[in-house]
């Protein structure tokens, strides 16, 4: 009996976690209206987001092109497809490193600098001070930060990508010796551009979703202390990266699977 009580327990506390999560979800689409009245906000969020994270996007994603070329350049010469290998890469990239990769890296970047920032705002109990003069904190600070990260996330996955396939192209063909037309024309031939790059940029738009809900859900909800607002950022890597990528079976198997 004890044990399942226990359990009893445990499934309300985790029924009553996900109506929180989607009560706070819907207040928070209530006040887009809001924040977008007041665009210079988004756009400075977007700015704080999505720009100050180029430098470990771009860098990340020339680092994947150029192992990714490498390994599969290994892979398919031994079948004798090689020139098969820009294909490969680009698919690999607009469907699932680029979106995927890109979704990790913004949550253990931006994902924690949002959670801190609004963490630090609640324990200086800014929050409050704008609640007693009748300020929404929601449509004021959290709103323009959700929007900021959805726009900003399928920007930085298509320039992932585009750099990823630049880095495979400077391994495959500059170094490794792999034809140029072959690279490009049979790139070019097998990608079709809704069902491959467009299903990538929707990947990318769900991942900025739920990525930047996390963070401000963190912020805005952790205990107004230090510790607080540590274990909040934690949390936000955590809840973010496994979200990530148990979305991105579903979506796999949604998008590519009568293909």
């Amino acid at each position: 009996m004890n044990a399942l009580a226990y359990l009893g327990r445990r499934a309300l506390e985790v029924l009553r976690a996900l109506g929180h999560h989607a009560f706070f979800f819907f207040d928070l689409l209530r006040s887009i209206p809001a924040a977008l009245r007041r665009p210079f906000l988004v756009v400075t969020q977007i700015h704080a987001i999505g720009n100050l994270s180029l430098v470990i996007i771009m860098s990340s994603g020339l680092a994947v092109g150029f192992v990714l070329a490498l390994q599969s350049y290994y892979a398919l010469v031994t079948y004798g497809a090689s020139e098969s290998l820009g294909l490969l890469v680009n698919l690999s990239l607009v469907r699932e490193l680029g979106p995927v990769v890109t979704a990790l890296l913004f949550a253990g970047r931006a994902g924690t600098s949002l959670t801190a920032e609004i963490g630090l705002m609640k324990a200086g109990e800014q929050l409050a001070a704008m609640e007693m003069m009748a300020i929404d904190p929601k449509s004021r600070v959290l709103a323009p930060r959700f929007l900021g990260g959805i726009v900003a996330m399928p920007i930085l996955a298509v320039l992932f990508s585009a750099i990823g396939i630049l880095g495979a192209y400077v391994v495959a063909v500059r170094l490794i010796g792999v034809d140029d037309g072959n690279f490009w024309s049979i790139m070019q031939n097998g990608v079709d551009v809704w069902r491959d790059v467009g299903n990538g940029i929707i990947k990318s738009i769900v991942f900025g979703v739920i990525c930047t809900f996390v963070a401000v859900y963190q912020g805005y909800e952790t205990q107004a202390t230090p510790e607080g607002v540590a274990h909040a950022t934690t949390r936000t890597v955590v809840i973010s990266s496994l979200s990530v990528l148990a979305m991105d079976f579903v979506l796999t198997a949604l998008m590519f699977s009568k293909h």
